[in-house]
């Protein structure tokens, strides 16, 4: 991999990474009107289980914090490299950009969560509706936008 494809896949899923972190600290807020201050030590107990990771503090966050950008820089990596392999994804930026943020969104919320113990709540399709959307937005169009720039695409269709 070259240096500057590692540097923009870097700072990519950097991005993307807080973007989606951020979005979840807000919208517990919005939901439960209290910060999250465990939120990483929740992430954590997907791995290490939740008594360890409410014991351990910083060293569980830590953790926690790692899990999920590696999460968002393997999913970084994964479409720039699909990006090279499959012609529709140079299609149209913003609806691909948008694609994958529900693509993204789908793998966490139907594979990967569900293999943890971090508890799902019911499926509520106004609200998957609504995340689809800001997702799409603050994941999804970034990604693509920083991709089809690192590979000089236009993505309008042509």
């Amino acid at each position: 991999m070259n240096k500057k494809l590692f540097k923009t896949i870097l700072l990519t899923g950097l991005f993307v990474g807080t973007t989606d972190i951020l979005y979840a600290f807000i919208s517990i807020y919005i939901l439960s009107g209290k910060f999250s201050e465990k939120m990483f030590q929740i992430i954590a107990a997907g791995l290490i289980g939740l008594k360890p990771a409410m014991t351990w503090g910083a060293g569980a966050a830590f953790i926690g914090l790692f899990i999920h950008y590696f999460i968002a820089m393997t999913f970084t990596v994964l479409f720039f490299l699909l990006f090279t392999k499959i012609k529709f994804l140079a299609y149209d930026k913003f609806l691909i950009g948008m694609l994958y943020g529900i693509f993204v969104n789908l793998v966490m919320n139907f594979l990967v969560l569900p293999l943890t113990i971090i508890p799902t709540g019911k499926f509520n399709l106004s609200r998957t509706f609504i995340d689809w959307i800001i997702f799409g937005c603050i994941f999804g169009i970034p990604l693509v936008w920083n991709t089809y720039r690192f590979y000089g695409r236009t993505g309008t269709g042509k």
